[in-house]
């Protein structure tokens, strides 16, 4: 039997990573980064990220010329998070497995989906450093016009974010909206008829457009009257604020702006709060001076729909040991890459008294790198 359950893990943990393939809506939208080295929780990953290169006259000389520094920059990301499922496989289904290379048991599948679920929203909830912010917040996207879309557009031309790979994803209220919208229902101009024939959207606006059941909502803080605390330079981060309620006061993730400024500005790091006051950072830098008392506007709480290009975010994924301790313990181990995604889980099998136990298990990182690849469409 043990021999038969070594030759059927594979089969399973494959079958696994095929409906994780499929179930993984964010993973499949971002930066992914995998290898097939083993790791273990609190590893880091480096990945890197192209530098910026700029172009200049050429001018013939006998002198060679020193070659400007063309080396990419790197982001740390840390492999943070290490979750596992539970679920029990019957005698049958095991034979079932081994026979049909399509059979996926119920249980299996609602693992895999739990800890897709759990992957997805974790790149979702990396949105708090994005600045970026089009729409009303508390108001559904698209609900008589396009605005929201290719104000998304807009905005990510602005902050010179490459028109390629770029992705919208909405939540099933602003979805339907959309669908309702003659602009989503030409084909002329949707290039493609999968809103006609199957009620999705497909690509339109330069975005491919998708939706997901996990888009997350931003709770606003704060209250008072906000102002500036001394006036602001270029290049700022660092923002003073006084005229707050108490010790209640702004949290990372609000976007604010300030009097006489269009841009808006995301915080960053969790502010240093004193009785009507707050020490907050944010992101971007300052884009221009920012007068003493000029008055905060912040953002209220918002659904978090996201336009952005693939390499806003990166998804680190590494497969977790599969040297197996069942020699020793009784437990069989076996870990695998998805080829096509790079998404890795590892299975272990192990008895309890009367039953064997099925656990699947995922190590990743991710991280929000290039913020200015990202807006928010505000619900």
């Amino acid at each position: 039997m043990a021999n038969t359950i070594t030759n059927i893990l594979p089969k399973i943990l494959a079958r696994g990573l095929l409906a994780l393939r499929e179930q993984a809506v964010m993973p499949r939208l971002v930066n992914l980064d995998y290898s097939n080295e083993s790791a273990q929780k609190g590893d880091t990953i480096d990945v890197p990220i192209p530098s910026s290169l700029t172009v200049s006259d050429t001018v013939p000389s006998n002198v060679l010329e020193a070659p400007a520094d063309s080396a990419p920059t790197k982001v740390q990301i840390s492999l943070n998070n290490w979750k596992k499922v539970n679920f029990h496989l019957t005698d049958k289904q095991l034979v079932d497995i081994d026979k049909n290379e399509h059979f996926i048991p119920m249980q299996m599948s609602e693992a895999v989906r739990a800890l897709s679920n759990q992957i997805n929203l974790t790149v979702l909830q990396e949105f708090k450093g994005v600045y970026g912010f089009v729409g009303t917040a508390g108001t559904t996207p698209f609900g008589s016009n396009v605005t929201d879309a290719t104000n998304a557009r807009k905005v990510l031309n602005q902050q010179l974010c490459p028109r390629d790979n770029r992705r919208m994803v909405l939540d099933f209220d602003a979805e339907a909206n959309a669908l309702a919208l003659a602009e989503f229902q030409r084909v002329n101009e949707s290039g493609d008829i999968g809103v006609k024939r199957e009620g999705e959207i497909g690509r339109k606006f330069g975005f491919d457009i998708f939706t997901d059941d996990q888009i997350v909502t931003h709770t606003a803080g704060g209250s008072g009257t906000p102002l500036v605390n001394g006036a602001l330079a270029v290049g700022d981060t660092s923002v003073a604020i006084d005229g707050m309620s108490g010790t209640s006061g702004f949290v990372v993730g609000d976007v604010v702006t300030f009097a006489g400024h269009a841009q808006t500005y995301a915080i960053t790091v969790a502010p240093t709060a004193s009785s009507g006051a707050q020490t907050v950072t944010v992101s971007p830098a300052i884009k221009s001076i920012v007068a003493d008392n000029a008055s905060v506007t912040k953002k209220a709480s918002h659904t978090v729909n996201l336009a952005f290009h693939r390499d806003a975010f990166a998804l680190a994924m590494r497969p977790l040991t599969s040297e197996t301790a069942g020699d020793a313990y009784g437990n069989n181990i076996v870990s695998m890459t998805d080829p096509v995604t790079g998404l890795s889980m590892r299975l272990e099998v192990y008895r309890q008294y009367k039953q064997v136990v099925y656990e699947l298990d995922a190590l990743w990182g991710v991280k929000l790198i290039r913020p200015e690849y990202a807006v928010r469409i505000a619900g």
